[in-house]
């Protein structure tokens, strides 16, 4: 697809539906425009290497803020997605093809940027046979290969129907093994159509299965009709499954045609969300309004890190 045709109909599915006009958003929701010398060679290099990020792709809030520290998530196999999610900003469509040279340059981005920590995400490919798993393990081993210094975590779609891709990705032995519920059950038809929330909690309960020495994360957008008790229901479902580390953030509307936000929730509830989560078990919370998956990654890396070694020296 174009570059000027994808700009046009980014989202086709929903050019035809009516707007969602989003509430004013409440004073401690702030984000800074992306304006210092290291955006700018961030965003550079990105270009140079031919790599997407999903900063750029899905509209983070906190690109200027991540990029000027020289973080940024780098986006595999293509900035076209096989599915439609209601939230989502990143482009919905029919792929190209993929990039052989993605992981290595993927390896480079990392040894440039000097990074600790890097997390690698994707598009959905339900084209694929193994849905981009092979993918992301050639892309573990060159980060691997080219910045031995750098953990690597993976955002990885669901793999729905594509049997033995979990396990390609998990013995290339991430560090963190990542995967988004995104929402609460009941909101899953409207917000999220191609997927199923029993698959997604199998699919970390498994990568646990696989290899226990892996941590296992995941994230819910909240403020799009949930109400708490539903929250608190998914994180007992994700503890039953051995997540480590939940992140919990504020959905922002991308576009009026996305799907619309049905409030926003107050730091004080997130505080709150924090509390009832550590108390339940997990090893790492990170629940403020700005919160996404890959914010502040290199630090609650460590934190979590640390977290489990605590837990152990308890016995």
């Amino acid at each position: 697809m174009a570059t000027a045709e994808k700009q046009k109909y980014r989202h086709p599915e929903k050019r035809n539906r009516p707007d969602n006009p989003s509430p004013r958003k409440p004073k401690w929701i702030r984000v800074k425009a992306p304006t210092s010398k290291a955006y700018g060679e961030t965003r550079k290099l990105m270009r140079e290497k031919n790599l997407h990020t999903v900063c750029e792709e899905a509209a983070c809030p906190n690109i200027g803020e991540c990029w000027a520290a020289k973080h940024a998530t780098v986006m595999i196999l293509g900035d076209i997605c096989t599915r439609a999610c209601a939230f989502c900003n990143v482009a919905t469509g029919k792929p190209g093809a993929v990039d052989p040279m993605e992981p290595e340059n993927t390896g480079i981005a990392a040894r440039e940027m000097g990074l600790k920590h890097m997390v690698i995400t994707s598009v959905d490919r339900d084209d694929l046979d193994d849905g981009g798993a092979r993918q992301f393990a050639l892309s573990i081993q060159k980060v691997r290969e080219l910045s031995s210094g750098t953990t690597v975590e993976v955002l990885t779609p669901d793999f729905r129907h594509k049997d033995g891709a979990l396990e390609i990705v998990i013995q290339a032995k991430p560090d963190v093994f990542n995967h988004n519920l995104e929402t609460v059950p009941g909101l899953y038809p409207g917000i999220r159509p191609g997927a199923r929330y029993f698959h997604s909690l199998r699919l970390l309960d498994r990568a646990k299965e696989i290899d226990p020495s892996v941590f296992t994360k995941s994230g819910l957008m909240v403020g799009l009709g949930e109400t708490r008790e539903q929250v608190l229901q998914v994180m007992d479902d994700m503890r039953s499954a051995n997540v480590d580390f939940l992140t919990i953030g504020q959905y922002l509307q991308p576009t009026p045609k996305h799907a619309g936000v049905d409030r926003f929730v107050t730091p004080e509830e997130f505080d709150e969300y924090k509390k009832l989560a550590l108390a339940k078990g997990f090893l790492h919370v990170a629940s403020t309004p700005m919160t996404r998956s890959s914010y502040h990654a290199d630090k609650d890396f460590a934190q979590l890190k640390e977290a489990r070694e605590t837990q152990l020296a308890k016995g």
